[in-house]
This record gives C-alpha cells, sequence and structure tokens, in this order.
C-alpha cells in the first residue's frame, strides 16, 4: 500500500515528503541519507557510475545469542577430562584429525568446505549482543558501517542493503526476541538512514512492499507527485531533488517487486522443505519445565527458513542480513535453560541442519565466492561443567565459523589450550573478525578516498587484521 503524508510549509524549504512507508519507516528514511542533495556517501550520479570501493559480495552474520559452548561444537576436547570433553560426544569430520561435537552430524561432513576457529576471543562473558553491536562496530549493527559507505538501498535492484532477520520474519506466532542484552536495530551515530531494515517485526512489511494499485492508477499518483514538486512553495531545487529521488525510488521498489524476494513461497518448494527445520524439531519435545521453552521452539521452528530468507535477500542485492533466533544458546542447566546435553539438541541440532542446507544451496547456485556466512555467538562457555551439569559464561574462548565470500575452504585456524579455555595459539580477536568482514565487502584502499565518511568510521572499518589462515 502506497501511503502519503503530507504537510506544507511556506518558508521555502523542503518541509514535505511524500513517502512509501516500509514495515512502519519511512522510505524516505531509507534512502534519504544516500541521495544527492540529501547528504551522506555520494550514492547517485558520478559516484554511483563507478563505486569501486564495494565489492560484489554479501554478508549472513548468523548470530548465536546466548553464548554457544566451544567444546559441543567445533572444539570437543576428546582427549580432554570427563568434565571438560563435550558432553554429547564427538565425531569424525571430512578433515583428517578433526572432530566437531557429535550433535554437527551434518556439518562435520561438510567441514571441508568452510573454516573454524578454535582461537577466538570475545574478551569478555557478559552477556550482549557483541560483536553484532559493540564496541568494535561504534555502538551500531556491524551492517549499518556497511550501509553508512554503500548507502541505505542498491540503486540497482531497490534493495535495502542493511536487513536484520528474527523468527516474526518468517513464523507468525513466533514470541518477540529478546532485547534486554542489545539493540540490534541500532545505528550509533551513523545515523537512523543506516539502521537495519526488521521485516516481520510487529509492522505491515511485505504488504506494504506490494503494489495493491492497477499500473495505471500508480501512475497517475507518480505524475500527481510531479506536479506537486514543480509547486512554486517548492523553492528548494536540491530539496526538489532529493524529494523526487525518494519518490523514484518508492516506486521503483514497488514495481521491481522487492517484496518477492521476502516471500518464499516464490521459492521452490523443494528448497523450501530442504532447509525447514520446524518438521524436524517439534515444540511438543521440549520439557516445558525450562523458562526458555518458547525461545528453544521458535528457533527449531524458524532457523532453517530464516537462513534460506537470508540467501533469497542477498541474492537480490542486501549486503549485510544479521540473523538471529533471540536467546537459545545460554545453558547454565538452571531455571531458564537447559544443560548442554538436553539443551544442543532443542539448539545445536536445527542450527546443524539448517546451516548444512544453507552451505549446500549455495554452493549448488555457484554463489560461494559472493556470500559470506559468519556464525558466533558473545562469548563461549567455562572449560568445566557446573554442578547441575551446564557451562557457565567464559570470555576466553568461543566459537567460530566462517563459510564463503571468497575465503579459503577447510581451515582450522589456531588452537586451545588443554582445557579449552584459552587460545594456545593465534588468538582471533572481535576487532579481527569485523576488518575480515569488511575487507570482504569493501576495497578499503578506495574506501580510504571517499572524503564524506567520518574519520572514526573509517577507523572502524580498517580495525584489527584479516583473520590469518583463512587463504
Amino acid at each position: 500500500m502506497l501511503t502519503f503524508a503530507n504537510s506544507m510549509h511556506s518558508g521555502g524549504a523542503l518541509a514535505r515528503r511524500s513517502f512509501l512507508r516500509v514495515g512502519g519507516a519511512g522510505m524516505a528514511g531509507l534512502l534519504g541519507a544516500g541521495l544527492p542533495g540529501i547528504g551522506g556517501p555520494g550514492i547517485g550520479g558520478a559516484a554511483e557510475a563507478a563505486r569501486p570501493f564495494l565489492r560484489d559480495k554479501s554478508v549472513i552474520f548468523l548470530f548465536m545469542h546466548g553464548g554457544p559452548s566451544q567444546f559441543e561444537t567445533f572444539d570437543p576436547k576428546s582427549e580432554g577430562t570427563s568434565n571438560v570433553r563435550s558432553q554429547t560426544g564427538d565425531i569424525p569430520t571430512s578433515i583428517a584429525g578433526i572432530n566437531f561435537g557429535a550433535t554437527f552430524a551434518q556439518l562435520a561432513t561438510r567441514a571441508h568446505l568452510f573454516n573454524t576457529v578454535r582461537s577466538f576471543v570475545t574478551g569478555d562473558g557478559n552477556h550482549d549482543i557483541k560483536p553484532v553491536v559493540g564496541v568494535a562496530t561504534q555502538r551500531a549493527n556491524m551492517g549499518s558501517l556497511y550501509s553508512r559507505v554503500a548507502g541505505p538501498m542498491r540503486p540497482a535492484t531497490a534493495m535495502p542493503t542493511n536487513i536484520t532477520l528474527f523468527p516474526p520474519a518468517v513464523i507468525k506466532d513466533a514470541g518477540p526476541p529478546i532485547t534486554d542484552f542489545g539493540n540490534f536495530a541500532s545505528a550509533g551515530d551513523l545515523g537512523p538512514s543506516y539502521a537495519p531494515l526488521v521485516p516481520g517485526g510487529g509492522g505491515s512489511f511485505q504488504e506494504d512492499m506490494k503494489l495493491h494499485l492497477p499500473q495505471d492508477r500508480l501512475g497517475d499518483r507518480r505524475g500527481l507527485l510531479a506536479e506537486l514538486d514543480r509547486g512554486k512553495r517548492w523553492r528548494d531545487l536540491a530539496a526538489i531533488r532529493g524529494a523526487g529521488a525518494i519518490h523514484d525510488s518508492a516506486f521503483d521498489a514497488l514495481l521491481r517487486g522487492v517484496s518477492d524476494a521476502f516471500d518464499l513461497e516464490k521459492e521452490d518448494p523443494r528448497i523450501v522443505e530442504r532447509y525447514d527445520t520446524a518438521p524436524h524439531f517439534r515444540p511438543e519435545s521440549i520439557d516445558k519445565k525450562w523458562n526458555n521453552h518458547k525461545h528453544y521452539a521458535d528457533h527449531g521452528q524458524s532457523i532453517g527458513k530464516l537462513l534460506l530468507l537470508a540467501r533469497r535477500l542477498c541474492e537480490r542485492g542486501a549486503g549485510f542480513v544479521t540473523v538471529t533466533t533471540s536467546f537459545v544458546w545460554d545453558m547454565h542447566a538452571d531455571i531458564n535453560n537447559a544443560p548442554v546435553t538436553e539443551g544442543m539438541g532443542y539448539v545445536g541440532a536445527p542450527f546443524d541442519h539448517a546451516v548444512a542446507a544453507l552451505i549446500d544451496d549455495i554452493e549448488a547456485r555457484g554463489l560461494s565466492e559472493k556470500i559470506l556466512l559468519v556464525c558466533c555467538g558473545e562469548m563461549g562457555r567455562t572449560p568445566q561443567l557446573n554442578a547441575a551439569g551446564g557451562r557457565d559464561h567464559w570470555g576466553g574462548l568461543a566459537p567460530l565459523l566462517l563459510y564463503g565470500g571468497g575465503l579459503g575452504k577447510g581451515n582450522v585456524i589456531g588452537r586451545s589450550s588443554r582445557d579449552g579455555g584459552q587460545p594456545a595459539s593465534d588468538p582471533v580477536f572481535i576487532a579481527d573478525l569485523v576488518g575480515t568482514i569488511m575487507r570482504t565487502l569493501l576495497d578499503l584502499s578506495e574506501v580510504r578516498l571517499l572524503d564524506s565518511l567520518p574519520k572514526a568510521l573509517q577507523a572502524t572499518l580498517s580495525q584489527g587484521r584479516p583473520i590469518p589462515g583463512l587463504g
């Protein structure tokens, strides 16, 4: 539905904007920072024609909120003592001499296709949403850093460049995500235009992106807007151009069918079936004594379709897609959270299925050079079990997976200490992860030539070092 909000002001400057409402946010806000005459890094005109600073790549950042255990995922410490090694057992992978936690049976057979880091340090055991939003990202969603350089919308496809997906984007009865530990939609000091678009967040995003008028009536409205923009009260030429560009982009978003990318019914049903975790992980199998029961259920029902949706969005031009199923990786074995053995069945098994499906799909589509998948949480887990059979917060080491994006394959980077609590070699920090991601998305030698970017952002983009050993 097109929604136009009008107000006139006799002062001569732009005081009225007609905009397409998208999920409760004005298209003007989504576009304005990147349009000539509005500000931003020069999206449009000569800058738009070249833009050598953008690489033809996208990122899917699957955030494992709650803090996944390194032991039950990618570093099972098979020879460790009974209360250190993986409580789910371990299995060999397709890389000789490398084992994963036994819950990751599908990923184990694909280990030669992706990279695992066994020396990733998040720095503290606090529940927050680093590295997606934290000190290393200027307190903005990491995708907002990219969007500030690339512009809020992809000109060629009218696709937003920065998107965040929660379970409500793909399942109607999903509960609201836990936001107590940070705001995934934060743009920090970069400005609201660069905040991620959040479909399914209680608005009418998909319907608002669809064209519900015959094209002749849409043309009539477009013509009327053009006449209004030529009116005597529109004296600020730069503002008129900016408003016209906003109108054009809003109509383009409708006419190009951007909503199709968000509609899984447009996908091959066989592909949807391969991704879909819901038939395999039923809510009734989850013990309701855990207060996290609903979040476990939403995770198992949604993670596969969320990753499929993320792939579709990247194909259509989204540059950075954050995916999270809310707060499910916390495994203290307390009133809220199951112990690691039970919890990995609720959380790890759907993750294994969904990520394996995504890797297979990207490989089959020949997109492994263009889409980078990153999987990690805000921390890892203690080297010893607690008295109830859970693992507590640990900032000394955490699991990290990187696949695609033109990086190497089958690398196991770094070693952990004997008890799995500290790096024994090649520590990798959040700044290194941010730097690796930004160097994948951007040619930083060209970005440094963009005078319109704040110095603080330039420094953030260039922080850290590329993670060594990725090839």
